[in-house]
Formats: structure tokens, sequence, C-alpha cells
């Protein structure tokens, strides 16, 4: 399966600021076929240790802080020479060994002509503890589930070489309707890996949904073990909440929809643990619809998503029946959402905001592009009727607004409407 990911690891090898890298996301995006793939394609040879299968490999970095003398040794336990630029070392599942970890500062430091690639579970949870994480002393890279154009390259090679060869205004009534339904199957199938393979191999939904139920289980049993360090139980309880929050009329996150009586001091912790894990997006409101959106958010005021659609709609419980056949149901807005916030994050400046400056108007997401900034209104069908949306346009007049719903792509006056297919391809229109 292509990943985008493989340019960007490219171009980190040969980038002039070069350090070592490390790979940061959630379990089962990728991260290891990734980094194997990448060698295979781009070095002479590729050393693949993973520090979760080799419990003794930690006893090389515990006795040793001398880099090339590390190389040496991991040399010595493959029966091999490690060639400096010539072959690519992985360290995988490297939050087993935190002195693996460690030793990447003397690498950048002392020995940077060798090139290695670092990954694991929930090493984003460990940027808040400096003498465990060589912070500025490696490069750092966030891997997310296949987006939308990578699950129908794995899936219809053909018709995703269509999408990049036509302009977006003139895709043909037919082929937008393969798109859409193409749509569909992602709200259904999502990007993990794991659920794309098994969908375009056997096309079974029954076999996608089981696996998305196992790696839900799977992330809860993974806050299980961080008992003691984190609050594991509090940590759950925002992650359930989640599709509750969203499917309420308001989706921004309220703490008393977690726990009755609960107070923003007893979960932000938990809700921290889970954006830094990779598990939820978080997008913040804005108190004002300028450049730079950042300096603008309020941080009381929040939504949070599911990092992979799929998930969500899996946690949600939401019939196959009903995204397939297209009908209305409580989630169906929440879920398009779940499916833009995942599409649209990583293509701009920064992740999307929205803004909701009074009771019933709100603008879905805010885009930040340089200075310019560009509401967003995000339609699960065909009916694209928005007080709020016409509102802002009407009040802040902004050079470009953006709709995605399942019409067709078209321009008008100051609005341009773009089919839901193409949400992670704005940045190539506009």
């Amino acid at each position: 399966m292509y990943r985008k990911a493989l340019k960007k690891l490219a171009d980190w090898k040969i980038s002039p600021r070069r350090k070592p890298l490390v790979l940061k996301g959630a379990r089962q995006v990728g991260k290891t076929w990734l980094m194997k793939e990448f060698g295979k394609r781009f070095y002479k040879k590729t050393f693949y240790f993973s520090f979760d299968k080799e419990e003794g490999l930690g006893e090389i970095f515990k006795a040793n802080k001398n880099p090339r003398r590390i190389i040496e040794l991991l040399g010595v336990i493959r029966n091999d020479r490690i060639l400096a630029g010539a072959h690519l070392i992985i360290f995988d599942e490297v939050q087993e060994c935190p002195d693996a970890l460690n030793s990447l500062k003397y690498f950048n430091e002392e020995a940077n002509e060798y090139h290695i690639v670092a990954a694991g579970s929930l090493l984003g949870t460990l940027l808040a503890e400096p003498k465990n994480y060589p912070v500025g002393k490696v490069n750092l890279m966030d891997i997310f589930p296949m987006d939308f154009d990578e699950f129908l390259n794995a899936a219809l090679p053909d018709l995703y070489k269509y999408v990049e060869e036509t302009k977006p205004e003139e895709i043909i009534k037919i082929q937008h309707e393969k798109l859409l339904e193409q749509y569909r199957n992602y709200l259904i199938v999502g990007g993990m890996p794991d659920c794309v393979y098994s969908w375009t191999t056997d096309k079974n939904a029954g076999l996608v949904l089981q696996i998305q139920k196992e790696l839900l289980e799977l992330y809860e049993n993974d806050i299980s073990k961080y008992n003691g360090k984190v609050n594991a139980g509090r940590i759950l309880l925002v992650m359930r909440s989640v599709v509750n929050q969203l499917a309420k009329e308001n989706e921004k996150f309220v703490y008393g929809c977690v726990k009755q009586g609960a107070r923003a001091r007893e979960f932000e912790e938990a809700i921290e643990w889970l954006v830094s894990a990779g598990l939820l997006i978080r997008i913040y409101d804005v108190t004002k619809p300028e450049h730079p959106l950042k300096v603008f958010e309020d941080f009381s005021s929040f939504k949070l998503f599911y990092f992979d659609v799929g998930l969500a709609k899996c946690a949600a419980q939401v019939s196959n029946e009903a995204v397939i056949l297209n009908k209305d149901f409580q989630f169906k807005g929440p879920l398009t959402e779940n499916y833009c916030v995942q599409q649209l994050r990583g293509i701009f400046d920064s992740l999307p905001h929205y803004y909701s400056p009074a009771r019933n108007y709100e603008v879905d997401f805010l885009l930040q592009k340089g200075m310019q900034i560009i509401p967003v209104e995000c339609k699960a069908g065909e009916n694209v009727i928005s007080a709020s949306f016409k509102r802002y346009r009407k009040e802040n007049a902004p050079p470009l607004a953006i709709r995605f719903s399942a019409l067709p792509y078209k321009e008008q006056e100051n609005m341009v409407n773009v089919p839901l297919y193409l949400a992670g391809r704005i940045d190539k229109y506009f």
C-alpha cells in the first residue's frame, strides 16, 4: 500500500538538518511497516531492532553511551557491519527501553552520519518528561491512519489516478457517484492499515468491524497498563464519552457528560494524555476568527474527535446499512465532521479550529493558510443550508469559504462547494 509518509521519510534522508528521527502515532497506524518499507526502497540494507521482542538489547544501551560502540555491538548481534549513510537502523517499540531512546541525543551529537529511525507506542506522552526524551536532538514525524486518498489508491487505483489527473470541476457525474460510494466505504473502513488491507483483499465488512473492535480493546488495555503513572479510570471514561459528546446538538466537550458533577481539573490530565498518545484529536474554539488563530484559542471550549473515522463509527455502533444507503441518523453529522478533521489536519499551518461566538451560531471549522482564515462548513449530504455559515460570510466577507458536501465541485460567489471525497486535497486547489 502507498503511504504519503514515504515521501516525507525520503526528504528526511537527504535533509541538511537531519537528526535521528522519531515517528509518533497511535499503535497500529503502520509505523513499523513504513520504517521497513522505507529501508527497503532507499537503503542498501536495513537493520531492524525491536525492544519488545528482543529484551536483551536494552543491556547494550544501559552499559554504553558511546554511539559508535553501540553500532559496533548491534552489528555483532546481526553478524554484519553497519555502514553510515548506506544502511538504515530501526529502533522499534523504543518506549520499552528508555536508554535506547535517550541514546538518540548521543547519536545526534557524536555520530549523526548514521541514519536512525525510531518508533514506539505512546511516545507523545513522553514529551512532558525531558529526562526520558531527547528533546531538541531528534526530528519528529507524526504518523496518522491512512487518509481517503491513500484508501482510494489501495481500493481502486484507477479511480485514484483519475482524481489525480482531473481538475475537480471536470469530474463527471458517473465518477462523482463512484467516488461518493468510496467515501461511504471509507466511513465504514476508516484508515487503519489492517482494516484497509482486509477490505481491499476480502471486501468483508464484518471482518473489518471485528478488527476495529479488537483495536479499540487494544487501546483500552494499553491505557489500563499505565495505571499508577496515570489515572487509567479517568482516561477510559473520557475515551468512552467521546461519541456521546459528539452526538449532542452542541458538540463542545462537557466534563459533566463524562461523569456527573465532574470538573475540569479532574479530567484535564486524562484528555491531555489521550491527545498526546494520538488517540484523540482536539480542536479549540476561538474568540476571534483572525490570524493567528492560535492566540485566540479558548482553552475552556473544545471538541474531541477520534483519530480515525472508522473507529469512531465502530465506537458509536453505527450500522453499515445506514452509511451505505445514506440514511439520516443522529450521528451522521458528527461522523462526517470526524472524517473532515482527519483529512484536514496537517494540510495548512495548524490544526483546524472552530468558531462559536453565540448560541445557535457556529462555524464548523476555521483553517489558517498563511495569514488567510478560511471558514469551512461540513455537510453530510446534499442539504446544504446553514444559517451560521451564511451569517459568517456576510459579516466577515472572507476571500474564500469552503463547504464540503455530497454535491459536485462548484464555485459560487465567495464560496466553493467541494465534494467530501476531495476534503484532503484542498491544499492542491486553493
